[in-house]
């Protein structure tokens, strides 16, 4: 036998030896590898921003939470049904894993858990923490929040690279709760400084149990499992993001199994969803509500009277069961029933024709007047609210123009309080009058689009926010939500229920009343 063949037999009998040692099992066969666990999830739009200190809408908010983390997360709760809940006021370690609180109530030392990287693999530490809180108090909306906090930031500290101190100006029940939203999350400082502010907006730079892959608004995010997450690598390998406008091709796309959960079901479908096979729908009753907001600088909604009798006109039982069919309850205080504190006693209005045409006899408008209302597109139910609407006030001689807008140029309107008359709804993200009302409704609120002002409203909240005690926030918060259903400075119409539908090989689904699904509980069967 030739050198050559017995060079070539020893290099067969080498492979052969390493394909069996490789294979490893009985047979030579190689065992599968482990399938790739992903969910998919169905959003009816894209997002806007992925700048933590800048998200505004659903999708962008809930990218966020997966991607960041925050000093502190909200806790849970038990529901009556066995389930569980997030709860706002039960506030939980999450980058900071202890805090001190000085005895006044004032100064806050938070611990940063040690070892922990963001994304890049760049530590996270106290300076980092300091980095992302400067960036919030920089943006309109993140300076309100760094406000209703009382964080004085010019006494910002790093005690060292894993201690930071917050000081606020003020005892502030709300702090802890604030300081756990999506907007103060943590950045990495060294990755923003090198890309600049705006890369942020389609990328992140955050330590949580989700990186990103990919984001395109007009079709689909894709979100990776964080395998070095400090709280261990996430039950589901990868998370899709699907971009359905169209409700009916979401629920189409549920019933099917080609997607794992869907959100934003129309109310008209969670009951035959209910029946579907392989299918739970959830309906929680939510914070998120609806109002009929009444510019109180345009005549006739200066005038209180006016705004009571539009309030007396309002068909409430049709627009819960006509429109929401059943998946909503009215709402008779500005603050919804679910939150802590709501007074819905002081409630005294009803669909009463007759008393809405005295009310607006005693206001000067015995034969009613003629108004512009702006729909916002992107809600069926709003549409359907405002017809109705439209169709009573009629029969007390008030004409409602309406008049159809793309949802953009209706947000900037409405930030601009350029509008008349609009409907719109709302969810506090934070359970809690203060925070509820001190957006909406106090007269420096950000969110007071209407202009309502009320001198003694806005002494109440005050009190209430500098007082720790609930049992002396109470009656603060009652009085106020007195004065404010008696001015009527909105039409209060209702509390949505939250209705997702979740195929029943996932768990992990656990409804929050900021709304946000958190990804890091998921997991599929």
């Amino acid at each position: 036998m030739s050198a050559r063949v017995m060079r070539l037999l020893g290099v067969l009998l080498s492979v052969a030896l390493a394909v069996t040692a490789v294979g490893g099992c009985a047979g030579g066969q190689a065992p599968e590898q482990a399938k790739e666990k992903v969910v998919v999830l169905a959003y009816s739009e894209g997002g806007q921003t992925l700048d933590p200190s800048l998200a505004n809408d659903l999708t962008s908010d809930t990218m966020v939470l997966a991607c960041y983390d925050q000093l502190v997360t909200y806790g849970k709760k038990d529901l009556p049904d066995g389930r569980q809940a997030g709860a706002t006021d039960k506030i939980q370690p999450m980058l900071a894993e202890k805090w001190d609180v000085s005895p006044d109530g004032k100064t806050y030392t938070f611990h940063l858990r040690k070892g922990v990287k963001f994304h890049s693999g760049n530590p996270l530490d106290a300076e980092a923490v300091k980095f992302s809180f400067e960036r919030v108090a920089k943006t309109g909306a993140g300076q309100f929040l760094v406000n209703t906090a009382s964080i004085d930031m010019s006494q910002f500290k790093v005690l060292d690279p894993n201690t930071v101190q917050i000081t606020l100006t003020r005892p502030n029940p709300l702090f802890l709760q604030i300081i756990a939203m999506y907007v103060f999350s943590i950045a990495d400082p060294k990755v923003v400084q090198e890309k600049g502010d705006k890369w942020l907006a389609s990328n992140t730079a955050g330590s949580g149990p989700f990186k990103l892959e990919s984001w395109n608004p007009a079709s689909e995010a894709v979100l990776v499992a964080n395998k070095d997450y400090w709280e261990g690598r996430p039950k589901v390998d990868r998370i899709i993001m699907k971009f359905i406008a169209e409700a009916s091709n979401r629920i189409m796309m549920l019933k099917n199994g080609d997607v794992d959960l869907a959100v934003e079901i129309p109310p008209k479908d969670a009951v035959e969803l209910r029946s579907a096979q392989g299918v739970k729908v959830h309906s929680d009753p939510s914070v998120r509500i609806l109002y009929f907001g009444m510019n109180h600088s345009v005549k006739p909604f200066d005038n209180v009277k006016v705004r009571q009798a539009i309030s007396y006109a309002v068909p409430y039982e049709d627009l819960i069961q006509k429109v929401m069919y059943g998946q909503a309850k009215q709402l008779k205080s500005p603050c919804p029933s679910g939150m802590p504190m709501s007074y819905p006693d002081a409630w005294n209005y009803r669909h009463d024709l007759e008393e809405a045409r005295r009310l607006l006899k005693e206001a000067g408008y015995e034969k009613g007047f003629e108004f512009d209302f702006t729909l916002g597109s992107g809600f069926a139910d709003w549409e359907e609210d405002a017809v109705l609407i439209q169709a009573e006030l009629a029969k007390i001689g008030v004409k409602m123009n309406i008049q159809r807008t793309a949802r953009a140029q209706f947000l900037e309107l409405m930030r601009q309080r350029k509008l008349t008359a609009y409907i719109s709804k709302w969810t506090s993200f934070v359970n809690d009058p203060g925070y509820h009302l001190g957006f909406l409704l106090y007269g420096k609120g950000s969110s007071n689009y209407i202009g309502y002002s009320n001198p003694r409203v806005d002494e109440l909240l005050e009190k209430a926010m500098a007082e720790t005690d609930p049992a002396r926030r109470a009656p603060l918060y009652r009085e106020a939500q007195e004065i404010i259903v008696r001015e009527a400075p909105w039409v209060f119409l209702y509390e949505y229920a939250r209705i997702v539908g979740v195929r029943d090989n996932v768990t992990g689904y656990m409804f929050y009343p900021d709304e946000l699904i958190r990804f890091y509980p998921l997991d599929k069967k």
